[in-house]
C-alpha cells in the first residue's frame, strides 16, 4: 500500500494547519475572544449606566438635602449641584469610552468578515464556482464559515448601534421608565439572540476549538 498521506478533515484538524485551514482557525479564535471583551465591555457599560440613572434619580433628592437655610429663603448649594454635574459628566464620559471601545471590537470583526469573503474568492478562483470539493474540517464549506462571520458581524454593527443611541439619550430623559428600559436594553442586548451564541459554539466545534 502507498505511505502517501492524504490531508483529512481530521488530520487537517489534528495536524499543523495551514493556509486557508489555518486562517478559518484563527479566525474562530479570534471570534471566540473578540465577543469575550465585548461581553466585559458590556458589563463594565451596564455599571457606568446605572450610574447615570441613578444620578438623575437622586437628583431632586440631592437637591433637597443640599438646601440651606438663608433666612426664610430656601436656596440650593451651587457648589453642590456643581459638584453632581461633574460626577454626571464623568460618568457619561465613561461610558462613551467603553462605546469607542465596542466600535473597535466591531471593526476587528469587519476584517474578519472581510477576510473570508477573500478566502471564498481564492477558492473560486483555484476550484470553480462550487468552490473547494471537501470541506477543510468537519462539514462546513468555506462559504459557510464566511456566512457565519457575517451573521454573526450584522448582530453586534446592530447592537453597537443601539449602545450609541442609549448614550445619547440616556443623561438626557427625564422619564424614569425609559431609563430602565434604556439599562434593561443595553444589559441584555436584545440583537444578541440565542441564535447568534448558537452560531458561535458551532464555528468553535467546526474548527476544533470546542469539543464535540
Amino acid at each position: 500500500m502507498s505511505d502517501k498521506h492524504c490531508e483529512t478533515p481530521t488530520s487537517a484538524r489534528k495536524g499543523n494547519l495551514t493556509g486557508s485551514a489555518r486562517k478559518l482557525k484563527d479566525n474562530a479564535a479570534d471570534w471566540h475572544n473578540l465577543i469575550l471583551k465585548w461581553d466585559r465591555l458590556n458589563d463594565e457599560g451596564s455599571s457606568v449606566a446605572t450610574k447615570i440613572v441613578n444620578f438623575k434619580i437622586n437628583k431632586e433628592s440631592v437637591k433637597e438635602n443640599d438646601v440651606l437655610m438663608e433666612g426664610n429663603h430656601l436656596s440650593v448649594s451651587p457648589s453642590s449641584m456643581h459638584q453632581n454635574s461633574q460626577e454626571l459628566q464623568a460618568e457619561c464620559t465613561k461610558l462613551q469610552d467603553v462605546v469607542d471601545k465596542m466600535a473597535h471590537i466591531l471593526s476587528k470583526m469587519e476584517k474578519i468578515v472581510s477576510a473570508e469573503k477573500g478566502i471564498c474568492e481564492l477558492e473560486k478562483f483555484q476550484y470553480g464556482a462550487k468552490g473547494r470539493p471537501a470541506p477543510l474540517f468537519l462539514t462546513w464549506s468555506t462559504q459557510q464559515f464566511a456566512e457565519v462571520s457575517s451573521r454573526l458581524y450584522d448582530a453586534y454593527e446592530q447592537e453597537l448601534a443601539l449602545k450609541r443611541f442609549i448614550l445619547r439619550e440616556l443623561a438626557h430623559t427625564t422619564n424614569t421608565d425609559l431609563s430602565m428600559v434604556y439599562l434593561s436594553s443595553w444589559l441584555y442586548q436584545p440583537y444578541i439572540e440565542d441564535s447568534t451564541k448558537l452560531l458561535l459554539e458551532s464555528l468553535l466545534m467546526e474548527t476544533g476549538h470546542r469539543a464535540l
